[in-house]
Order: C-alpha cells, then sequence, then structure tokens
C-alpha cells in the first residue's frame, strides 16, 4: 500500500555501507541500533568514564585497556570522542570519532547498527545499558583497522597512539629500576598512559592471585598510605576478575591498616568491578611487560596545570635504501632535567621513528636511530664516528629510544638496512624544556650557498688578507652558523623560520649585538620581507651587517 502524497516521509537514518560487516555471516548475530535495544538510549550518561569500557566476546582488551587509560583524561577523551552527539537533537543514525594517523587527527563515520545476541550487545558495552558512546567508538576503530575481525589480538600501545598521538614505550619490568615506585610517579605526573600484561602462561587464565595471562590492564594510579605502603591502582577492562592476593578488594586484611577517610580518597569500594589495589611488589611479581604512551603539550592542550607533559617537535621524512644516505636532525639540549634527586646534569628526551602506512603495504622496514655527539656529519664521520646512544636495529612500526645526555649540540640519524625498499616516517622528539631546539639539517643545507657568499663577503669586507684555507674557513663557518641558528631557533617561538618583527631584538640581543628603537625601526624599514620578517639567510647578513658597522665606527674612533 502506498503512503499518501501529503504525509511526511519518515527521515531515513544512516547506513554505513563501507563498514565491512564480517559478522553477517553467522546466523545468530542481529545488527541492531541502540533505538532498538532500549527505550531512551544516551550517547553519554553523567559523562565518559573508565567504568563505561567492558569487554564482550571480541579479543580486544588491547584496545579497552587503551580507552580505559584515554578516559582517565577527559581533554584527550574529547579529542576522539566528540561528546556532543545525541540519540535525540538531530539523529541522523550517523557518529563520528577521531583518531591520530601519523601526525594528524582523522574523522571516522560509522553508523549506529551494532552486533547483538538475543537483544544483548555481544561486544564492547557500558556498565550502563542505556549508553553507547564506548561500543560505538568501538565500531569506529574496527573500521580504521579493517573491521571487527582485525580487533582480535594486538597491541595496548597501538591503539594508544591512535587515541592520542602520543610516543610509546614498550618496557620489561626486569629492566626497570628497583624502586619502580620512583620510576612510575613522574611518569603519571606527565600525564602518562600506562598499560601492563602477564606474559607468563596460557591466553586469558588466571595465576594463582587471580591476574589474567597474556590479558592488558591498566594502571591508573599511584599512592602512599598511611602505613607506609605504596600502592599501584590497576583496572580490568572486563570489568571483573580483580587480583586476590593482598590489598585485595574482595579480601585484603591490609585494608584494616589504613582508615575509612583515606579508603574514600582513595576510591576503594569493596565490590568485583575490575579495578582494584596491589603493592608495587606485588605489581612487579605479577607483571613482566608495560606499555607507557608519553604525551606531550600538544595532545595535553587545555589540560589545566594537572600534568607536566613533553614538549614535541615533529618531522616527515622518507628513508630510502642504505646506499642514498640517511637525513641527518641537529639537536640542541640547553638546560638539564628540574630533578633534584639526580646527581647527574642530564636532559632527558624521547626519539621516535614511526614507518607510515605499513598496514596498507604490508612492509616493515629495520630501521635504527643514532645520536652523534657532534653538529653536522658527512658519509665519513659517521662511519668512523661512534654514536653517543644508539636503538640498535629494530623491526617494529615505531622506534622509540630514551635518552639522557649532558647538555649540548647533537645529530640525530634515522636509517635502514634495507637496500631496496624506502618509506616514509614521522621522527618525534620529546623534550622536558621548551627552550630546546630541533631542526633538519637538510633546512640548513638548502640555505648552505647563500650563507657561505653571505660569510665569505662579510669576512673579506672586514678583514684584510685572510689568508685561511677553505677548511679551516668552513670549520669556522661551521661553528658560527650553528651558534647563530640555535639563537635564531629559540626566540622563533611560533616555528614559522623566520622571526616576527618583535622577536627580532632580543634575537639579536642574545647574539650580542642589542639595539634601541630607533635602529630597530630601520632595521623594520630596510631589512624585513614585506611581512615585517627576517628569515635565517637575512638574520645573519642583518648580524654581520650590524656587526661591519660597529667596526667602522670603532675604527673611525681609533683614527681620530
Amino acid at each position: 500500500m502506498s503512503k499518501s502524497k501529503d504525509s511526511p516521509a519518515a527521515p531515513r537514518l544512516f547506513v554505513d555501507f563501507s563498514f565491512p560487516l564480517d559478522l553477517q555471516l553467522q546466523p545468530a548475530v542481529q545488527w541492531k541500533r541502540p533505538l532498538e535495544l532500549c527505550t531512551f538510549p544516551q550517547f553519554i550518561v553523567d559523562g565518559a568514564t573508565r567504568m563505561d569500557v567492558c569487554q564482550g566476546v571480541l579479543n580486544d582488551c588491547w584496545f579497552l585497556s587503551a580507552l580505559a587509560s584515554v578516559s582517565l583524561c577527559p581533554p584527550l577523551l574529547k579529542q576522539v570522542v566528540p561528546m556532543e552527539q545525541s540519540f535525540q537533537r538531530g539523529y541522523t543514525g550517523c557518529f563520528s570519532f577521531r583518531f591520530w594517523q601519523y601526525g594528524q587527527w582523522v574523522e571516522v563515520k560509522v553508523d549506529d547498527r551494532l552486533p547483538t545476541q538475543n537483544g544483548q550487545l555481544i561486544y564492547l558495552c557500558s556498565s550502563q545499558s542505556n549508553e553507547f558512546w564506548s561500543p560505538l567508538l568501538e565500531k569506529a576503530y574496527a573500521k580504521l583497522k579493517g573491521g571487527y575481525s582485525a580487533l582480535n589480538m594486538g597491541f595496548p600501545h597501538e591503539a594508544l597512539v591512535d587515541m592520542t598521538g602520543g610516543v610509546t614505550e614498550v618496557l620489561m619490568l626486569q629492566t626497570l629500576p628497583q624502586n619502580l615506585s620512583s620510576f612510575l610517579r613522574p611518569l603519571l605526573a606527565r600525564g602518562a598512559l600506562i598499560n601492563c600484561a602477564n606474559t607468563l602462561g596460557p591466553l586469558e587464565q588466571k595465576n594463582e592471585f587471580g591476574i589474567l595471562f597474556k590479558h592488558a590492564y591498566s594502571v591508573t594510579g599511584l599512592e602512599t598510605v598511611s602505613c607506609e605502603v605504596e600502592l599501584v591502582r590497576v583496572r580490568n577492562p572486563w570489568g571483573k576478575v580483580e587480583w586476590e592476593g593482598p590489598w585485595s578488594d574482595s579480601n585484603g586484611p591490609e585494608w584494616s591498616l589504613v582508615s575509612r577517610k583515606e579508603q574514600m580518597r582513595l576510591g576503594r569500594v569493596a565490590v568485583e568491578d575490575g579495578e582494584f589495589w596491589m603493592s608495587v611488589s606485588d605489581f612487579r611479581q605479577n607483571f613482566q611487560v608495560m606499555e607507557v604512551c608519553h604525551l606531550s603539550d600538544e595532545t595535553l592542550s587545555g589540560g589545566g596545570a594537572t600534568y607536566r607533559p613533553w614538549t614535541c617537535t615533529s618531522y616527515h621524512g622518507r628513508l630510502d635504501p642504505l646506499s642514498s644516505g640517511a637525513p641527518q636532525y641537529h639537536l640542541t639540549l640547553l638546560e638539564e632535567d628540574d630533578d633534584p634527586t639526580d646527581p647527574e646534569l642530564t636532559c632527558s628526551f624521547l626519539v621516535a621513528l614511526m614507518q607510515k602506512h605499513t598496514r596498507q603495504k604490508g612492509i616493515l622496514l629495520p630501521t635504527q636511530l643514532s645520536i652523534y655527539k657532534t653538529t653536522l656529519l658527512t658519509a665519513l664521520d659517521v662511519s668512523l664516528l661512534q654514536p653517543v646512544l644508539s636503538s640498535g636495529l629494530q623491526q617494529q612500526r615505531e622506534l622509540v629510544l630514551r635518552g639522557c645526555l649532558a647538555p649540548g649540540n647533537y645529530i640525530i640519524i634515522p636509517s635502514t638496512s634495507e637496500k631496496l625498499y624506502s618509506t616514509e616516517f614521522l621522527l618525534r622528539i620529546l623534550t622536558e624544556k621548551g627552550n630546546t631546539t630541533v631542526y633538519d639539517t637538510l633546512w640548513l643545507t638548502k640555505w648552505w650557498p647563500r650563507i657561505i657568499f653571505i660569510y665569505k663577503g662579510h669576512q673579506q669586507g672586514s678583514v684584510s688578507g685572510s689568508g685561511r684555507s677553505s677548511s679551516t674557513f668552513r670549520v669556522c663557518l661551521v661553528c658560527s652558523v650553528f651558534i647563530l641558528q640555535d639563537i635564531f631557533m629559540k626566540f622563533d617561538v611560533n616555528k614559522t623560520r623566520s622571526l616576527d618583527y618583535l622577536e627580532i631584538s632580543p634575537a639579536l640581543t642574545a647574539a650580542g649585538l642589542p639595539v634601541d628603537e630607533f635602529v630597530l625601526q630601520l632595521i623594520g624599514l630596510r631589512y624585513t620581507e614585506p611581512d615585517l620578517t627576517v628569515s635565517y639567510p637575512g638574520f645573519l647578513y642583518l648580524l654581520l651587517k650590524l656587526d661591519t658597522m660597529i667596526r667602522e665606527r670603532e675604527s673611525e674612533r681609533e683614527r681620530d
């Protein structure tokens, strides 16, 4: 029977035909929208929390533990999950989420049809039956990876990177300092997301204390209780199956030593909700692997003063076969860490080399990161010098090198032993101090002929009968150029590779040539671009010009 022409057409809900419905072959699975599962579905109920992440029959605890960690930081979660979405206002059956891919955030849209059996969600669900942000996010991530089946087994650090844009290390607990809490505390203070696993038994079976083998857990806190015991808070994304040893929720007599007020401060509840406390020593004995996702000031922007994140500098590049050489990145460490417990005056940093599109290409090259104590390297230098730090060749999607070095100038060289294939990469450097400078030496190479021309002109115009050999001249030039480039990069606050008008005066002062307002106005008229900026060669020329003028004025005074 056809509808009357006067009756309004029912709104057509969005159907994502691009999503791989690989479960349609199973007759017991039905795809239903939340409106078919409950009378009043909500996208988010009372805020998004780690308790909204409960695992279903899919073996994707690696993704869920990462999601539980991300949910602890609202600014991070809001980047991934647009909170204004609804099943009532403006509802079309379409929901969107964002994931980080190689330096940028990409949007993934899905419809809200979810796999069910007997009217119940079979995969990720919330502890509240009418809340659906978490299963929809799981579906969007499945689409990004190629379907739900692609989420069967994986690594939490990969999901953490995709949801935060952070840099992730995989660490073996046996290699960490004996005082584990001193290692964990600064990580948590920086807002790091931490996952852990016990790798010593059959998949999803329990050890004698209830810890599941090859199952991803989240580390969500570290506290010292009044009886001077340090406790780690751990979360099982299943929402059940907890630690059964000392300090357990169910039968831990140790809690009698802690006041009720302090237990409330810790958020301790004697129910099986998947979250539990255990001592640091028990944590070390029951977990072997820890994955740490380091966050930068970019990923934690808007997070307030709660955390002290790293400062991140990123570069995109290409690794060609070994015979073609490798790019170089100059790293200047200017100031040691703010750690009163560390007697060594060193600067902490992380260097991460991520190969792009490895899943699509099916190629993962062996790569290496090497750091040299110098300013510029030739192919001969690389063959003769020993790096001060090296990762060794590793075949990973993202290779991470942690280091602590004295303040100074260094060169970072990513390379591959592959002789046939090339790969695009993203290089990220995380440092503690914001005044650390990092730049691509290829940028300097581009300006090198002009810099030599300017510098030679200055030498010939101000110093008669130099007589220096070209090699001596080049050494002197390299030293001067890198010192001045450090100054230029420090005052190029917005990293545009040019100095704004207001940045010129402090940069000149740092280079030892302070100027007054009148001279600065003349510089703005004669030596800046139309937009009142100065490029690096322009800055170098300006310094040399000012230096020449000062020398000439001093010579005139001496003659007088």
